[in-house]
């Protein structure tokens, strides 16, 4: 014998509906979560310059070794340097192999003597130096990919670059150069006569 529930049919149907209404829900939380995470993820993954300096060639081994250099003067503050970065990190996967990527933090005082010698006054400030360790253009301000691209492309095959007095929105950047307190006419810190 069967013995009869106390259910309606309607209470069975709406106890399925609300399965289903449950179902949808808990999967369209798992979309919007997965959503999150990888929108999320990507803004993360963006090449920040930190990460370009940190695998960037040392100057000293860029400046002994046969491949041209490409440095970077710039600084974590600036924006135009920070704009720049994906676009760095793409120019630098494509020709790591044939051009030295080196990065100089202006607000490290080690570098003083590369900025008071390449005259960096404005970041991102870029020079072009040939595989003979020469100097041979330099850039100051946000540069398009092409552009240096271009620059490097003639770099690597030692040709005038076409773009080497190409201009681009700067950071202002002043060294700070300490006074010397060995200077001999000083006399101890007591001014001269």
């Amino acid at each position: 014998m069967v013995r009869p529930t106390s259910e309606s049919p309607s209470t069975r149907e709406g106890t399925g509906g609300t399965k289903v209404r449950n179902l949808l829900v808990a999967i369209a939380a798992i979309l919007v979560s997965i959503a999150l995470f990888l929108g999320l993820h990507n803004q993360t993954t963006k090449p920040s310059l930190n990460t370009l300096a940190a695998s960037s060639v040392p100057l000293e081994v860029a400046l002994s070794n046969p491949n041209p250099t490409l440095i970077e003067f710039y600084a974590n503050w600036c924006t135009s340097c920070q704009a720049m970065a994906a676009d760095l990190m793409a120019i630098k996967d494509t020709y790591s192999n044939q051009v030295n990527f080196v990065m100089l933090n202006v607000d490290n005082s080690k570098w003083l003597p590369e900025i008071l010698q390449y005259r960096v006054d404005g970041i991102p400030h870029f020079v072009f130096v040939n595989a003979a360790g020469e100097a041979v253009a330099s850039t100051i301000g946000q540069q398009p990919r092409p552009i240096l691209a271009e620059n490097l492309e003639a770099l690597v095959a030692n040709q005038p670059l076409p773009h080497q007095f190409q201009g681009g929105l700067t950071s202002t950047f002043s060294p700070k150069v300490k006074p010397q307190d060995d200077d001999p006419r000083s006399h101890g810190g007591r001014p001269t006569t």
